[in-house]
């Protein structure tokens, strides 16, 4: 579809831009904007369905998330404006990943813009879907590649059209580069020039078809983010930057046990504190909402409050374990076959974002208006309609960039909590969470507990079993709706389909199976980078260390002959010789290899680790080696995978949270133990595979394979298989 629409972007604080407003801007500023069909979303260029396009062909995760993608892909709109910029416009949510940067290569690439002339605005959310929009599972790049260049195509094949009636000369005789298209003759003209005339162009002069990749020049380039000067200098804008006309501060006082609920509240002192404006009641606590941060954080302090404890108030580490052990059934003894066999516990986590939750909300009588970083924002407009009392097309959501997530941004705790705080003052606020109540009231990574045991007969694996027991996983984030959406809540709840589509059998071991057991306690939580897979591919790798062993083989040796897949053996074989597997090492020290296939590529990660001091075990250098199909941007790519091994050997060697009665004990960064600088090795080698097929995910790929390489390290260098993560317990 083409329309005559300007390239306008909403400035916070200014006019909301609707589409009446966008038609009337458009006969000032006519442009071009080719917006995906949905048919072309869907089936692809030349009528070639993309993997996961029926849900007969759903084989794990990421086509479920990709097939579930489908209603948003028609979102996808390439602008070209007078102002001879390519404007990108992306119903996702950037958190620090990098998409913006790896749209933007794609856009650029297929239209021939450069990239620097290239930009991706975060889309509002588009509550009439219903459902979707969301930026999760790693999914982006894979759902929208093939989507996002037939845009760009189309905007092309329609440049070329306009300059090609303008010379009056044939348009397969023209060509664009630079954001310019030329011709023979040394004729050309910008972009910009032709967005006018491109506008108008109904059927193109030339096949509006994508490149073929053997044409790109950008795509698979190591490229900087495009916004990386605007972070560094600070030009960037978060949430709390917006300036929003007459917006006041905000921070709520919470419980001290998870979910309580307020019994009584003395705020008169509250109330004295000069520029403290009002005081809330809301759900979740009490609100004090003042001129400035500092104000509203010397009134909640001036707050005399009488909780009422949480539902977990009975509830303690030793109880939760307990509890997820009670839920996995021991192993049957198995006469006559050699066993190895363990169990394994890990700790509550969480996501602990650089950026804490935040909001600004604006509500009135007949409208709400709200800014936040928000990966599922047609949910939370949706939940946000229910809670103030408003129809949900009378609620705008604005998507603004996020300083971290790994999975946290799915849930918007903040926007009803900003809804009714500025419903209830009449005003906009900006509503805080401060660090500590990102530690203490945040999501967490389920508790789990795990048993595996492999048989063996005749010295050789006849079956493998891996029975989980885990904390119920939340799916009031926007995956449980997908889930639903797709077909595919046949297979249970939440939990169990994200479990069963995301695990492989990476190795020949006979007969395997994998079980959840969800243990319904009153925790919150979320999905954790990678979910499930940073526990069970953990378990399942230091298991088959463990075989390898009980058979007196090399680790390295047992996988190679044991890998189903050529491209795990691949990238097996590139850590093995860059990391020099197997090279002589000092006494407590040692080399630990992980691997993990999921989202439609493959890493594996070979650490090596100094246990000499076993209270403080550092990972002292690292190599990787990841396939991910077609890698849109290797550098951005490199980065997701050092920073996957930097929250993997957190987690393996030192941080977790811990309860006592309902309460998280961990306030901050100060006791929660997430890996500081002197704990990161000072080299990480990433090494990008040659491009195998369409561009896989990558966000969480690492975290698996670097958490199992580091507990496998940590079990050669002490002789001690890890069973309990972190495996350094050292409570604040």
């Amino acid at each position: 579809m083409v329309t005559n629409e300007t390239a306008g972007r909403h400035v916070a604080g200014g006019p909301r831009i609707t589409r009446r407003r966008l038609l009337a801007y458009a006969a000032a500023t006519p442009t071009l904007s080719v917006v995906v069909k949905l048919a072309d979303a869907v089936v692809g260029p030349g009528g070639a369905p993309p993997a996961g396009a029926q849900v007969a062909g759903i084989v794990d995760f990421t086509d479920a998330l990709t097939l579930a993608a489908a209603p948003t892909q028609h979102l996808l709109v390439v602008e070209v404006t007078a102002e001879n910029r390519v404007v990108a416009r992306l119903p996702r949510a950037e958190v620090g990943q990098g998409i913006t940067t790896a749209v933007a290569q794609i856009v650029a690439d297929e239209i021939g813009a450069r990239l620097e002339d290239t930009d991706v605005v975060l889309e509002d959310a588009r509550p009439e879907l219903l459902w979707n929009q969301l930026t999760g599972g790693s999914n982006t790049v894979h759902a929208l590649y093939t989507p996002l260049r037939v845009a760009a195509a189309g905007a092309r094949a329609r440049l070329i059209t306009a300059a090609a009636r303008r010379w009056g000369v044939s348009a397969s005789g023209l060509v664009t580069a630079d954001t310019t298209v030329t011709g023979p003759g040394g004729r050309s003209a910008t972009f910009g020039e032709l967005s006018a005339a491109a506008a108008s162009v109904t059927v193109p002069a030339v096949p509006a078809v994508p490149k073929d990749p053997s044409q790109h020049t950008l795509i698979g380039q190591p490229t900087t983010r495009i916004d990386a000067r605007d972070i560094v200098t600070g030009k960037a804008r978060y949430t709390q930057d917006l300036p929003i006309p007459d917006a006041l501060t905000c921070v709520v006082a919470r419980p001290p046990t998870l979910g309580g609920t307020v019994r009584s509240v003395d705020d008169r002192a509250a109330r004295a504190v000069p520029g403290v404006v009002d005081v809330v009641r809301i759900p979740t606590g009490v609100a004090v909402v003042a001129e400035t941060f500092d104000q509203a954080l010397a009134g909640r302090d001036a707050l005399v409050v009488d909780w009422n404890p949480g539902p977990a108030a009975h509830l303690s580490d030793a109880d939760v374990r307990s509890r997820l052990r009670g839920a996995v059934l021991p192993y049957l003894p198995a006469p006559g076959m050699r066993v190895v066999e363990h169990a394994f516990d890990f700790a509550f986590v969480p996501h602990a974002p650089m950026e804490v939750l935040n909001c600004v909300a604006d509500v009135r009588s007949d409208r709400a208006e709200l800014w936040l970083s928000a990966k599922s924002p047609i949910v939370t407009a949706q939940t946000v309609a229910l809670t103030v009392g408003l129809p949900v097309d009378r609620v705008t959501v604005h998507v603004v960039r996020g300083g971290g997530s790994f999975g946290r941004r799915l849930f918007f705790d903040p926007a009803p909590e900003a809804a009714l705080v500025s419903k209830a003052v009449g005003r906009p606020v900006r509503l805080l969470w401060t660090r500590n109540d990102d530690m203490r009231h945040g999501r967490l990574r389920p508790a789990s507990h795990h048993r595996a045991r492999a048989t063996l007969l005749l010295g050789n694996p006849i079956g493998y079993e891996h029975r989980m027991a885990s904390v119920t996983l939340d799916g009031s984030h926007g995956l449980g709706e997908l889930l639903s959406a797709v077909g595919l809540e046949a297979l249970g709840v939440v939990g169990q389909a994200m479990f069963h589509l995301t695990q492989h059998d990476l190795y020949r071991l006979g007969i395997q199976t994998r079980s959840l057991r969800e243990v319904d306690l009153p925790f919150p939580t979320g999905s954790w980078r990678s979910v499930f897979s940073g526990q069970v591919r953990t378990v399942d790798e230091v298991m088959v260390d463990q075989i390898a062993r009980s058979m007196g083989q090399d680790p390295v040796a047992f996988r190679r002959a044991k890998l189903r897949s050529a491209r795990l053996r691949a990238v097996l074989d590139k850590v093995a010789t860059e990391g020099q597997w197997g090279r002589p090492m000092e006494p407590g020290t040692a080399q630990g290899v992980g691997l993990h296939e999921e989202y439609k590529s493959v890493v594996a990660y070979l650490v090596e680790l100094d246990a000499r001091d076993p209270s403080r075990p550092r990972v002292t250098g690292a190599v990787a080696a990841v396939d991910v199909g077609r890698a849109i941007n290797p550098r951005g790519l490199e980065a997701q995978l050092q920073g996957a091994l930097v929250d993997a050997l957190s987690v393996i060697l030192q941080a977790g949270v811990h309860i006592d009665g309902g309460a998280i004990r961990e306030g901050s960064y100060a006791d929660f133990r997430y890996a500081r600088m002197r704990d990161t090795p000072p080299q990480v080698e990433v090494h990008v595979m040659p491009p195998t097929g369409e561009p896989g995910g990558a966000g969480e790929l690492g975290v698996p394979a670097a958490s199992a390489a580091v507990a496998n390290a940590w079990a050669r260098a002490t002789g001690t298989v890890p069973t309990s993560f972190p495996i350094v317990d050292v409570a604040p």
